[in-house]
């Protein structure tokens, strides 16, 4: 894996980058920690989450869950030992107010955060790390992007 810059692209054009890449966010990830996820249809944002979420429960010895898109739940939540996951989609949300009634970021201290679509969120908190999951020009390729953490800290991440 290529140590970052604040200008590096990681390529996760293949599934298994992807997979290794959320592993290794899993070793860093920590409850009160809020991960939001840009990018089109089909960039591998839920995909991420799936090797995520998947890779805490393998460091628990816990079978593994099916891991979907909430896309018509709005949230999916999963349990690890003491850690909860909370897995929003907010690709049906219409507005900011929908937002309130879902209960988004209400308990951000005592979980794991992790939002699809988030240009919808206008009061974001601070400290939120920023995945954006691009194509190249000719949709050939997939490439994240990496915002919200030390550089120092993402090299050790990847």
């Amino acid at each position: 894996m290529h140590i970052a810059t604040k200008s590096s692209k990681l390529n996760i054009s293949a599934e298994s980058d992807t997979a290794i890449i959320a592993k290794k966010f899993s070793n860093y990830l920590k409850v009160g920690d809020v991960l939001f996820l840009y990018g089109e249809i089909g960039a591998g944002k839920t995909t991420f989450v799936r090797y995520l979420v998947n890779n805490f429960q393998k460091k628990n010895k816990i079978k593994l869950s099916e891991v979907t898109s909430p896309t018509f739940n709005i949230v999916n939540e999963y349990k690890v030992n003491n850690l909860i996951i909370q897995h929003y989609d907010l690709f049906r949300i219409k507005n900011s107010e929908e937002i309130k009634n879902i209960g988004l970021l209400e308990n951000i201290k005592k979980v794991l955060t992790i939002v699809e679509w988030p240009d919808k969120i206008k009061n974001k908190p601070k400290n939120a790390i920023d995945i954006k999951f691009k194509y190249d020009e000719n949709f050939e390729k997939r490439f994240i992007e990496i915002d919200g953490v030390d550089i120092n800290r993402l090299n050790e991440i990847i």
